[in-house]
């Protein structure tokens, strides 16, 4: 069974989380450490539980979602994962950080690119992979049937959605993102976005106010 752990990282509090199984080996999604201490905080729970990290996967390329990329994937000697159609916000990772007071260093080119429908496996676990763009063209949402949870980075939020006003967003994509992918799933799967508090899809169908109710 797949269990997971949140933190919240960074000035712009993103949540990165860490998903692994009884095998001990690991993912880590949206490594957003920038503060010493938060590596620190995020490195000494995965020794504790003594993980194997096997890869980073992105939800997205915005810099607040990469501020810890490129030091986790050399402590742990893995490679990150994301969605091409988010490259160009990968390439320009270094001048965004800047422009929000942030010294970031680049990832550098992923390991693989993810890919809409793609099944990613882990000790004796899978995540599905949806491409959902609208926050941005590489979107991306990680679904865990069995364990019955959603991880949508900066989609869906708990009572709100992502931001349509960056380069490469869309409102009415996202809208369709939203509800032809994410809110076809069962009521009590546990949603957990890229800020903020998890929610549910049953929460975000009967409260969230950016969504109709006909579902």
């Amino acid at each position: 069974m797949v269990s997971i752990k949140a933190f919240a990282f960074n000035p712009f509090q993103v949540n990165t989380f860490v998903l692994f199984d009884e095998s001990k080996e690991c993912l880590i999604i949206d490594a957003s450490c920038y503060r010493d201490e938060e590596f620190q905080e995020l490195f000494a729970f995965i020794s504790s539980y003594n993980l194997k990290p096997v890869a980073i996967l992105n939800t997205h390329g915005h810099v607040d979602h990469l501020l810890g990329t490129k030091k986790v994937c050399e402590k742990y000697s893995i490679g990150l994962m994301m969605h091409q159609d988010d490259e160009f916000l990968l390439q320009q990772v270094v001048d965004y950080g800047r422009t929000f007071g942030f010294k970031v260093e680049s990832p550098g080119q992923p390991e693989q690119w993810l890919k809409n429908d793609m099944l990613f496996q882990f000790g004796n676990s899978e995540i599905k992979v949806w491409n959902t763009p609208g926050h941005s063209p590489g979107s991306v949402v990680f679904y865990c049937k069995e364990a019955g949870f959603i991880i949508t980075g900066d989609v869906l939020f708990a009572g709100s959605i992502g931001r349509t006003d960056l380069p490469g967003g869309d409102f009415n994509q996202l809208i369709e993102s939203i509800k032809q992918i994410i809110m076809v799933l069962p009521r009590g799967t546990v949603v957990y976005p890229g800020h903020g508090d998890k929610t549910s899809i049953g929460e975000e169908m009967d409260h969230n106010p950016f969504l109709n109710r006909s579902f």
